[in-house]
């Protein structure tokens, strides 16, 4: 018979059980789980990891895009609201949570070239996550946004752009 948790786990302990440390530039801990073999470019197949981020002041995904798909995962915890802004203009709000019947998405594909942020939502305390990607993740893929650059492209989500950019 399954275990089932009778209390929540805090979020000490998760980065204490996964091993995870803090996610350069983005923001947040992590821990990449899986690399696949080498392709020729020197990139691996696929990658994955587990991310957690936290209501915590900071504790937010700070903006930015990949110039391949990211498959997004939810897995525990609170709610996660992603921002995403999609090159030709337009914007939309994602919510990644266990509440499928009520339009929250426990997988959801960013697509290449989508600047994007997340960020627990309001009332929450801690969300854990995962992030696949094919071909794999390397650091010289990371784009980091710059919010005066980007409020200024999507003035109709400059306050949430400020409140989700890192310097």
């Amino acid at each position: 018979m399954a275990r089932q948790p009778s209390v929540s786990p805090s979020p000490q302990e998760i980065v204490e059980l996964y091993g995870l440390e803090p996610l350069p530039r983005e923001g947040g801990r992590y821990r990449q789980t899986w690399a696949g073999p080498e392709r020729p470019d020197g990139r691996p197949e696929g990658t994955a990891i587990v991310v957690l981020l936290t209501a915590e002041p900071d504790g937010h995904s700070a903006l930015h895009r990949l110039p391949t798909d990211e498959v997004w995962h939810f897995y525990l915890g609170d709610p996660l609201t992603m921002l995403l802004l999609d090159p030709s203009g337009g914007t939309r709000m994602v919510i990644l949570g266990p509440d499928v019947l009520g339009g929250q998405h426990v997988q959801f594909t960013v697509p290449a070239g989508t600047w994007m942020a997340a960020e627990v939502a309001d009332g929450g305390a801690w969300s854990l996550f995962g992030c696949t990607m094919a071909p794999g993740f390397t650091f010289d893929m990371y784009e980091h946004g710059d919010a005066a650059e980007l409020a200024a492209r999507y003035p109709q989500e400059a306050a949430r752009i400020t409140a989700l950019s890192r310097p």
